[in-house]
């Protein structure tokens, strides 16, 4: 570990954001071919029908999990990483299991809401009763097989190589359930017990990892000391309840236009609707790895670097950002129709017209990577919430006034809110940067005294 930990301290920020990167993509690349294989097997076989259902009961697992889902991962790196440098490995395992008791609590109150909102309102989403079980039973495994306190000790500590493993049990184990289930008979309920399953076990995984990688952090010991882990990270509950509060509202954006399209245009549109957004995610899969690389870096550098290093880092991952988020709308132009129907056959072409503003959308998330984690780093974690507001007030907008077209008019209000996001975090993040670059002229132009 130590003769790793000293070949990245050696690297340049952006040289380690890109190796992280690389080895995220690798693991997501093969991840990708999976999943698209799995998603051809699971539309072909269930039907635009039945993949809705699938596709609502998965969307409103995912819905579940951004209330509960505390995002422990972000407050980890955030004040962890300040810990790794320092090589304080007492306050970061207190950290660590601190956010690990949270991320149960959050189960806990995911499974309750669970009960409330698939009881209670199945029938809103069209729902098939012989699916009412099964979908509560399913959001309750995806709650406890979050893996976000695990998530962000590993990346705190900077190893994203070993990360990758972990993660390919996921598209692995996905591609041959699903392959089996095709061959002994498909049905909702077998792809959903099987998708719950695996998803706990990278959970044992990533949590197993954790500690392999910092036994002196990861000990059951460190759950009885949560209180000396708020008492020793300065405003950690601020910035909890303020990312937690964002991350909400970006798995809002991300999974409330399908249940609104199940709502109120029907299944077999939520089918549509999914597909579209899963391929349009494979496309951007570059925005979650930069988002996991970024974040770790400039938190990193932000206790370890110059002010000016920081600036350049945020402008050079914002480029590069930029140009891949391009690339994406590109792709979705040219060929989006001819991938739909080779993945899912001729019923699900017609869902090229969500594709590409779905594609778009992406794009400006993409190159909004190095917003959030500026303004996180920096202490201004609220103006990133202020920016999802906003941006949800978009998406209302959008709604409002497209929703009349169908699934495709969803997809553009997804668009206008991203674009509306990408605006209003983008200001922010170069007002903050101008703000620190006059406070560094400020502190060296002052006379000593």
């Amino acid at each position: 570990m130590s003769a790793k930990r000293d070949r990245l301290e050696n690297a340049s920020p952006l040289r380690r954001i890109l190796q992280n990167t690389a080895w995220l993509l690798g693991g997501k690349g093969f991840g990708a071919v999976c999943g698209l294989a799995y998603l051809a097997i699971l539309t072909r076989t269930l039907g635009l029908k039945d993949f809705g259902h699938f596709s609502l009961i998965f969307g409103t697992a995912q819905a579940l999990i951004a209330i509960a889902g505390f995002q422990t991962w972000r407050v980890v790196v955030r004040y962890g990483s300040e810990h790794v440098h320092a090589e304080d490995w007492g306050k970061f395992g207190r950290l660590g299991m601190l956010c690990g008791m949270l991320d149960a609590v959050g189960a806990v109150i995911g499974c309750g809401l669970a009960a409330i909102l698939i009881y209670g309102f199945s029938g809103v989403l069209e729902l098939n009763p012989a699916y009412i079980d099964i979908a509560f039973y399913f959001a309750c495994g995806s709650l406890w097989a979050l893996v976000s306190a695990p998530t962000g000790i590993v990346r705190a500590l900077h190893r994203f190589d070993m990360a990758v493993y972990v993660e390919a049990v996921v598209p692995t184990g996905r591609l041959i359930a699903a392959l089996t289930i095709w061959a002994t008979g498909p049905s909702v309920g077998r792809f959903l017990f099987a998708w719950a399953a695996i998803d706990v076990l990278e959970a044992i995984l990533y949590w197993a990892m954790a500690r392999r990688l910092c036994p002196q952090a990861v000990r059951l010991s460190n759950l009885a000391k949560w209180r000396q882990a708020f008492a020793e990270n300065e405003g950690v509950g601020h910035f909890f309840m303020v990312t937690y509060a964002g991350a909400t509202i970006e798995a809002t954006m991300k999974n409330g236009p399908l249940l609104a399209v199940g709502a109120f245009v029907g299944t077999r549109a939520a089918g549509l609707y999914r597909l579209a957004s899963q391929l349009s995610q494979a496309l951007s899969k570059l925005s979650t790895l930069l988002t996991r690389s970024v974040y770790a870096e400039v938190a990193r550098a932000r206790v370890s670097t110059e002010f000016a290093e920081f600036r350049k880092l945020a402008l050079q991952t914002s480029l590069i950002a930029g140009a891949a988020g391009l690339v994406v709308v590109v792709i979705a132009l040219l060929i989006g129709r001819q991938l739909l129907e080779l993945i899912a056959g001729p019923d699900f072409e017609q869902g090229a017209a969500i594709l590409v503003p779905l594609a778009i959308a992406a794009s400006f998330d993409l190159a909004s990577v190095a917003f959030e984690p500026v303004l996180h780093s920096t202490g201004r974690a609220r103006l990133s919430l202020v920016a999802r507001l906003f941006a949800v007030a978009g998406l209302a907008v959008g709604f409002y006034l497209f929703i009349s077209i169908g699934p495709a008019g969803a997809a553009w209000a997804v668009a206008l809110g991203g674009a509306i996001s990408y605006l209003a975090m983008g200001l922010m993040s170069w007002r903050t940067l101008q703000k620190l670059r006059r406070h560094e002229i400020e502190l060296v132009d002052k006379p000593e005294t």
